[in-house]
């Protein structure tokens, strides 16, 4: 058996899940304006290894969000990850969060380019171009938007948490939305099976998420 705990922090949608064999087995995941990682995410551990109807001691690895994304979602899923996997002895596997989100556009948008893209604050998103054959068009970057943004890989539909600030903008042009595609630990179940499969680990003493822009600690504001 190939049970994997999969963990998606990466953005404001907090989500778990379990599969067996590359089979999505239960999952639970919620999105709130504020960040409810550190309060919801070991309660969602429980809760879908209860619904999977198996123990801690049957998972086989546990794949988590690599980045980009949210500094404090990242640093509290790898957290997370990294403590089952010393205290269960199994691997970790780490996924890519805008591969996971293209992973999902994949199975409703054929024969065109996908655009995922996760918010950055302002009109900045992190983001990922494939073309129909999931092959990368560009290299992930940290870009800042405007209504020109991308014309070269049009048509194209774009997907996540920085897509909606962008509909306005790109109004007319040959690209179109999908508003329910989200960030979900679903995304990862086939990639992080195949991962396991190749024994494609990452090291759990020194594995780092990937953030791709440094933290910049927001400035308090004097009452």
């Amino acid at each position: 058996m190939g049970y994997i705990l999969h963990l998606e922090t990466a953005t404001k949608v907090c989500s778990v899940a379990v599969s067996n064999n590359g089979e999505l087995l239960a999952i639970k995941e919620l999105e709130e304006d504020g960040y409810s990682h550190g309060e919801n995410l070991t309660i969602f551990v429980q809760d879908v290894i209860a619904a999977a109807n198996i123990e801690l001691k049957d998972l086989a690895a546990i794949s988590v969000a690599s980045g980009p994304g949210s500094y404090t979602g990242l640093r509290i899923g790898a957290a997370t990850a990294k403590g089952l996997c010393y205290a269960l002895k199994i691997p970790l596997i780490a996924i890519d969060a805008l591969t996971s989100l293209t992973e999902q556009a994949k199975k409703t948008h054929l024969d065109t380019n996908l655009c995922a893209l996760i918010d950055a604050r302002r009109m900045e998103a992190y983001n990922l171009f494939v073309n129909e054959s999931a092959v990368a068009l560009k290299e992930i970057t940290a870009d800042i938007i405007d209504e020109d943004s991308y014309r070269n890989f049009e048509p194209f539909v774009y997907f996540g948490d920085g897509a909606e600030k962008l509909i306005e903008i790109w109004g007319g042009r040959n690209c179109s939305i999908d508003k329910t595609i989200k960030s979900s630990a679903k995304g990862q179940v086939q990639l992080a099976y195949q991962k396991f499969q190749d024994e494609n680990f990452v090291d759990v003493a020194y594995w780092e998420p990937f953030y791709l822009k440094d933290f910049i600690p927001g400035v308090k504001k004097k009452t």
